[in-house]
């Protein structure tokens, strides 16, 4: 009897992130700069 392994798919609530948190990510997102100086890789926040 073959058996069947595949798993029910789980429904997901979509929600809704507030517009701080958005901001936020995105004004963090602007300010982080990845410099690469010869082995090294560098993360710098610019605030």
């Amino acid at each position: 009897m073959e058996k069947n392994y595949s798993k029910k798919l789980k429904i997901t609530k979509k929600i809704k992130p507030d517009k701080e948190v958005v901001s936020f990510l995105l004004n963090y997102s602007k300010a982080l700069k990845i410099m690469k100086l010869e082995d090294n890789i560098f993360e710098i926040i610019v605030n």
